[in-house]
């Protein structure tokens, strides 16, 4: 595992402090693991990762952790239809791409995306607090394989 970011685990501590909850070794590892994953991964890869350097940690910590970071705003949930959660420490306004064949989440910065008109229907039935585009379809590198 690489070192993370002293800045953003001083962040990551004021966070937990700020919302009451417990700065742990599991807590903290977990945010490192993600910090230094790109690949948006999924709570299973998480544990695995995890448990390589932390061999007692339990799946059920991990899960639940990765909640409470979302919770407080220092992780995203990226979503597909039928597809686990996976966990994105990027907070920064943004959208994903998410290809079909190979499961791959690339970050989209693309802000005519950050500016989305919300329906009046919609406006009148909900409040909407935040809207991400997810578009879907299949990558550059799987698309050279078809």
């Amino acid at each position: 595992m690489e070192l993370s970011d002293p800045v953003l685990l001083d962040a990551f501590k004021e966070i937990l402090k700020e919302n009451n909850i417990k700065i742990t070794p599991q807590r903290t590892i977990i945010y490192k693991e993600l910090l230094n994953s790109k690949d948006h991964p999924y709570a299973d890869i998480v544990f695995k990762r995890v448990k390589e350097t932390f061999p007692n940690i339990s799946y059920d910590t991990v899960n639940r952790t990765l909640l409470t970071f979302s919770k407080i705003g220092i992780v995203d949930i990226v979503e597909g239809w039928g597809e686990p959660k996976r966990f994105d420490t990027n907070t920064k306004k943004h959208h994903h791409f998410r290809c079909l064949n190979c499961n791959t989440i690339i970050d989209l910065y693309e802000s005519s995306f950050d500016n989305l008109k919300i329906p009046d229907g919609v406006k009148k039935k909900f409040k909407v607090l935040k809207s991400k585009v997810l578009l879907e379809g299949i990558c550059n590198e799987c698309g050279i394989k078809i």
